[in-house]
């Protein structure tokens, strides 16, 4: 029982944890660039200015912006189908609103791109992967701000314009939901450049911001579609279904109302509206947010082609003895560990069926192809002797997972356009800023603070990746 032929097998990646090269070739700084370097114990925090006795993990991320000829070969010889990257914005407009975008970083993606269509790899592009530049935070207070976006579409319709032959599958924001977490500082930093805003306004904070990246991604879908209709243009959600702790009732309609504030962003993207909970829930907060009816309209013509979605845990949650009549959603008060799952070093849960389940649930609410772009095991390689990686966590991790995947095509019918775990290549963690969390199947020879010789060896799980991409996935039937 075998996948489409068709089928993307492919790996993630994005700009900021792989470049390098931070302000080389005329390249602005972004958010990433000033993001300290934190670990599992340690969050990482943001710098107004970049500081010489600090680590920016992003500044050298694993050089991929001189060496992606040679990383390419390997995905090539690994047996790519597909290969997600992002843009980074500030190469193209280093300050954001530019009047010109820069030549030398819209040439860099013309070559990335031509070497990644020489070798048959098909490109799927993030836009906005946590990295819009570090000006328009300082200058205009980041996505709070209307005019952010202007300032995004402009960039979008260059790159749209430039890689039009190039290019097919795109992605607006990445893991846009993330920000659904709004106590955290990161979440609203990285997804929206906020920086100042107390606790008691980030929610509505929140709720303000998304809603300009919503209609920045609907004109962005519609332009789009006009440059080259054979576009294919998603949004990104960060998926992670919540279930309740218990059966009591109570419990189940707080699981309800945290996947409901989770996932309105994608209920936006793809159905173009508002769902009616929230309507009532913003309109009872007295928040009088700037959303016009022009917005509205522009949100139900920009609906997205398919949903992309990340995949690495499931989260569960319990009421509260305080539970207010909304049932709101606080992420970190709310979750409690899930006794029938083991969880990863980093407290994350490991829950392969919780994918076939997610699948079938973006199914039904959106009856759009779902593209799984992101999917992996962080965890401590050790590299023997003689420069050998056994990684059998890492393959046990990603062959349950893709298992339940191909049951949800199978069996399920769901209609996945491919699958491309996070990262095919050691990579900066975006979370805590280590390297050695590593997700990879291509080990790469560096450390946390980016010494190292930066050497590629491959880890058994490229072999078995490389062979099951061969085959177009797990027999099923064994």
């Amino acid at each position: 029982m075998k996948l489409k032929d068709n089928f993307l097998w492919g790996g993630a990646v994005a700009a900021h944890q792989v470049e390098g090269a931070w302000n080389e070739d005329g390249k602005g700084d972004s958010i990433a660039d000033h993001l300290i370097a934190g670990s599992k114990n340690k969050k990482r925090y943001i710098t107004p200015v970049i500081s010489r006795d600090k680590i920016y993990p992003s500044h050298f991320g694993i050089d991929l912006y001189h060496l992606y000829k040679k990383d390419i070969k390997l995905f090539d010889d690994l047996g790519l189908k597909c290969f997600r990257t992002s843009i980074a914005w500030t190469r193209i407009y280093p300050n954001g609103d530019d009047n010109e975008p820069n030549e030398t970083g819209l040439k860099f993606y013309d070559n990335l791109f031509d070497e990644l269509n020489k070798s048959g790899i098909e490109p799927i592009v993030t836009l906005s992967h946590f990295e819009m530049p570090y000006n328009l935070v300082k200058k205009y207070g980041g996505w709070k701000n209307r005019k952010l976006i202007d300032f995004f579409v402009k960039f979008a319709e260059t790159v749209f314009n430039r890689y039009k032959s190039k290019v097919k599958y795109w992605m607006t924001f990445n893991e846009i939901n993330n920000q659904s977490d709004f106590q955290s500082k990161l979440a609203l930093y990285s997804n929206s450049g906020i920086t100042e805003c107390p606790l008691k306004d980030s929610e509505k904070t929140m709720y303000q911001a998304a809603h300009y990246e919503l209609v920045a991604s609907a004109r962005t879908v519609i332009i789009g579609h006009k440059i080259n209709p054979n576009f294919k243009i998603g949004c990104m959600l960060a998926m992670a279904p919540i279930y309740p702790s218990t059966s009591n009732p109570k419990d189940i309609f707080k699981a309800e109302r945290a996947n409901q504030a989770r996932y309105w962003f994608g209920d936006i993207q793809c159905l173009g509206m508002y769902p009616v909970w929230l309507k009532t829930y913003q309109k009872r907060s007295n928040w009088n947010l700037d959303i016009t009816v022009s917005d509205l309209n522009i949100l139900k013509k920009g609906t997205v082609d398919f949903v992309g979605l990340s995949y690495y845990m499931s989260m569960t949650v319990k009421v509260g003895d305080d539970e207010d009549q909304y049932y709101t959603f606080y992420e970190e008060k709310d979750k409690v560990k899930n006794k029938y799952l083991k969880e990863s070093e980093w407290g994350w849960q490991i829950d392969p069926v919780g994918l076939r389940f997610s699948l079938n649930w973006l199914n039904d609410r959106y009856h759009k192809p779902l593209f799984i772009v992101e999917n992996g095991l962080g965890a401590k390689d050790k590299v023997s002797d003689n420069n050998e990686i056994h990684d059998q966590y890492r393959i046990n991790y990603l062959k349950s997972h893709i298992s339940e995947m191909e049951k949800a095509i199978i069996y399920d019918g769901i209609d996945i356009i491919g699958y491309t775990p996070w990262g095919i290549i050691d990579l900066i963690s975006a979370g805590t800023g280590e390297m050695s969390k590593r997700y990879g199947l291509i080990y790469v020879d560096q450390n946390n603070k980016g010494y190292g010789t930066g050497k590629r060896l491959l880890k058994d799980s490229y072999y078995w990746y490389q062979n099951l991409i061969k085959n177009n996935g797990i027999n099923l039937e064994n």
